[in-house]
């Protein structure tokens, strides 16, 4: 593993930040776009850069700072699915989170609603407090897998600093969908949660439990986007439940981390098909 202190800083936070993951707060700011009817407009690039290095910093890097202890005995730290960071790196960390964050903010607070802000401020402190303390949603079952639903507040506030209304069954069902993931996806880290005492749904429900509680969001959130899009619902359902299936035939962390790689992927098709029949309906002038 490469050392935290040799490699170049710009580079670490980029690491810092996870680009593989940006996709779960673009997408959505993508998508909220489009559903205020545009393929583009101007008036939500702001919004889209602040939705990707800016905000997974404060996502992750925050993150990253409040969990060193569990980090350092999780051996998926360190590389693609997350950094291991060092204590002499925290400083520059929440330098780099104000740093980027604070400009756009200031400039939401001129230019958007107060509606739009309103949800932006609820999507910053949720995930800030998902990590730091007092709040600390990570350490408390069921708030750390339902406090996930912000992922899904872009499709809220990215129409409404357009002037438009949101499209309430496709954020409930990303709502939905997102609890479900991050229940899903935290059943591999059981082991190392469970040493240093931090009690997660996953933790908590072990993982046959956690399968079954991500199925049932996934359910939901099916439901929601079937009131949207059929074919989105379709394909959220086959890999929903594939998944879950898995899981459930082998409930362990072990299988937890060997599907991890297929639940990143899951926001990726699930998106492009939203994002495929979107383009196309606003192309041809049939949305909105």
């Amino acid at each position: 593993m490469t050392q935290a202190g040799s490699v170049p800083a710009v580079p670490r936070i980029v690491h810092i930040a996870r680009p593989v993951l940006w996709v779960n707060t673009l997408g959505p700011g993508m998508v909220g776009m489009w559903l205020a009817g545009a393929l583009w407009q101007w008036e939500a690039l702001p919004l889209l850069l602040w939705l990707t290095l800016p905000f997974n910093l404060l996502i992750y890097g925050v993150n990253d700072v409040f969990d060193q202890d569990t980090d350092a005995l999780n051996p998926r730290k360190g590389s693609l699915e997350g950094a291991l960071i060092e204590s002499s790196e925290v400083r520059t960390i929440w330098t780099a989170v104000l740093v980027t964050n604070v400009p756009f903010l200031v400039w939401f607070a001129v230019v958007l609603s107060p509606a739009a802000l309103a949800w932006i401020a609820l999507y910053v402190l949720v995930f800030v407090f998902y990590s730091a303390p007092p709040l600390r949603f990570k350490g408390r079952p069921y708030l750390d897998s339902l406090s996930n639903a912000a992922y899904a507040l872009p499709l809220v506030f990215v129409p409404h600093a357009l002037g438009d209304t949101p499209v309430w069954p496709a954020a409930l069902g990303l709502m939905a969908w997102s609890v479900a993931k991050h229940a899903f996806d935290a059943v591999q880290d059981i082991e190392e949660d469970r040493a240093v005492a931090i009690t997660t749904t996953a933790v908590r429900l072990g993982p046959r439990g956690a399968g079954l509680w991500s199925g049932a969001w996934w359910a939901v959130s099916t439901l929601c986007f079937a009131l949207v899009s059929i074919p989105v619902a379709a394909v959220n359902a086959l890999i929903a439940g594939w998944l879950v299936v898995s899981l459930l035939r082998d409930p362990r962390p072990g299988t937890g981390h060997r599907l991890y790689r297929h639940s990143i992927a899951f926001p990726y098709v699930a998106g492009a098909v939203a994002g495929v029949q979107l383009t196309v309906a606003l192309y041809l002038g049939l949305y909105p």
